[in-house]
């Protein structure tokens, strides 16, 4: 029999009560989302659970409530207005435990949907740009239903999948979502001109992505002999690998290879991935392991928050009770750079949001979550500099804190800051 049918027979085979794993990323395979939308008058109380994905969700909208219910690993920008705690709600978990969360049963998967290049002549074909925790949904879960796409690319690493894992094929060609590098300001621009000078020649860097990343990634190309271990990367490490500041040389793990869980960018970044022996990816639980990551020397891991206490606590996935993202990797990397050998890690945010709301706070909102402990928190850089708190009292690290913030929010911290202690 056939495994190839088209995208409404393939989500036929998901039936009511189910859960139903939905590839995240630029790998969202948004032929088959669309055709589940076509099975609502049959499906009842289905859950779909994923990382952030691509397109507009659709299905998280209140009138397929019925038919559908969302468990968010991550919350992307096309979740934060549905989430509502109930029908369309945050599971917290760090990134590194995901795949076990799927192996073990505890999240038993049903269905796997997931978007894969075409098979090579061996009848291998690619997660492509995300590894991540899809090795572990198609590993675990009972019936796997592929989106066969041209132009996804084939990435080194352990994200081959046989085509006999694959129960049904869907051949659906679509240029892959893409997500272009946004023009950093003065603000941004400034962190990375401090970041850079923190980081140290053979240093192995982690980062995300967004403007903060990319204005400290463009300061590093005077660097030499960088490495490479993240949970994902995007278009501003690419003029890094081009010019040889990155060259993974000095690093213990997987030397001369870029390592990574996901990608996520533009088609030029796509490009420079496929078939590359210097790219590779893998399953998020061996590349966010804690003594995976500290293997490797001067772990350089650059993290950004939405605000800070002047204790040093930081939330990273939540303005209050209302959570806009995730705990994903942080800790995973700032645990993982604290016990390498020369290891930094790094919070880097400007001092107020684009809105103009101070960041650096005398305490979180209420319901804000705790991402990073203040006892795990080395680094802070905003636009007004760097500071280590490590070894510092709570007095000490309030003062440094201070310092680095937005000067016209200075005076009335310190005035908080000497309320909070009298």
């Amino acid at each position: 029999m056939s495994k190839l049918c088209a995208a409404d027979e393939a989500v036929n085979h998901i039936n009511s009560n189910q859960r139903v794993f939905v590839h995240g990323g630029a790998a969202t395979p948004l032929a088959l989302v669309d055709a589940l939308l076509g099975e609502t008058s049959r499906l009842r109380d289905v859950e779909l659970i994923h990382l952030h994905t691509s397109g507009d969700a659709a299905y998280a909208r209140p009138e397929y409530a019925r038919s559908f219910r969302v468990a968010n690993l991550f919350v992307g920008h096309n979740m934060r207005g549905q989430l509502d705690g109930d029908r369309v709600d945050y599971l917290p978990c760090f990134l590194s435990e995901i795949p076990q969360l799927f192996r073990s049963g505890r999240r038993a998967l049903d269905i796997a949907l997931v978007q894969v290049s075409p098979p090579d002549k061996r009848g291998y074909c690619s997660l492509g740009v995300s590894v991540d925790v899809a090795r572990a949904a198609v590993d675990s879960a009972k019936v796997v239903i592929a989106q066969v796409n041209r132009h996804m690319p084939r990435v080194h690493g352990d994200g081959f999948v046989h085509i006999d894992e694959l129960d049904w094929l869907v051949e659906h060609d679509a240029p892959l979502p893409e997500s272009p590098p946004a023009p950093a300001s003065d603000e941004e621009r400034a962190i990375g001109h401090h970041a850079a000078q923190l980081i140290e020649d053979g240093a192995t860097l982690q980062m995300g992505i967004g403007a903060v990343p990319d204005a400290v990634l463009a300061s590093l190309t005077s660097h030499r002999h960088l490495g490479v271990h993240t949970e994902m990367w995007s278009d501003g490490l690419l003029p890094l690998l081009e010019c040889g500041a990155v060259d993974n040389s000095r690093k213990v793990v997987h030397p001369g290879r870029t390592v990574s869980g996901f990608v996520v960018g533009t088609k030029r970044l796509y490009e420079f991935i496929d078939d590359n022996p210097r790219v590779t990816q893998y399953d998020i639980g061996y590349v966010n392991r804690v003594n995976v990551i500290n293997r490797n020397p001067k772990v350089t891991a650059i993290n950004s928050a939405i605000e800070i206490d002047l204790t040093g606590q930081v939330c990273a996935d939540s303005i209050g009770h209302r959570v806009i993202s995730g705990v994903g990797g942080q800790m995973d990397f700032i645990r993982g750079a604290l016990t390498s050998e020369g290891g930094k890690p790094i919070i880097a945010l400007t001092s107020r949001s684009a809105k103009g709301v101070p960041r650096i706070v005398p305490a979180l909102r209420a319901g804000a979550g705790v991402v990073t402990t203040r006892a795990h928190v080395r680094f802070v850089i905003t636009e007004n500099g760097a500071v280590d708190l490590y070894g510092k009292t709570l007095n000490e690290r309030a003062q440094l804190l201070i310092s680095i913030a937005h000067p016209d929010d200075q005076e009335a911290l310190e005035r908080a800051w000497h309320e909070t202690r009298a």
